[in-house]
């Protein structure tokens, strides 16, 4: 980007993020995952980190899927009567 560009886009208010910023929430979302928490010894690319963030948050993705399926599995098989099931019911639609 020239020079021109950035005092543009410095100037306009878009805040810019720097890259110590960026180092810290990488560090942060590390300790977040399962697959490469290993605390601040353990070194791992960024890209590294990223890319197993976005497969955690799918198979998350997928576990609450399959267990709301479940849930309404359930809820299905149990009595309509029942005041408790339809409180659930209407808060899964």
């Amino acid at each position: 980007m020239s020079s021109r560009g950035l005092r543009s886009r410095q100037s306009s208010g878009v805040s810019r993020i720097r890259d110590d910023q960026i180092t810290d929430l990488v560090s942060k979302l590390q300790l977040l995952i399962p697959q490469i928490r290993g605390g601040r010894s353990h070194k791992v690319s960024a890209s590294k980190v990223l890319q197993e963030t976005c497969n955690y948050i799918r198979s998350l993705h997928r576990e609450v899927e399959d267990l709301s399926h479940r849930l309404s599995e359930l809820l299905a098989s149990t009595d309509i009567d029942n005041d408790q099931a339809a409180i659930i019911r209407s808060l899964l639609m």
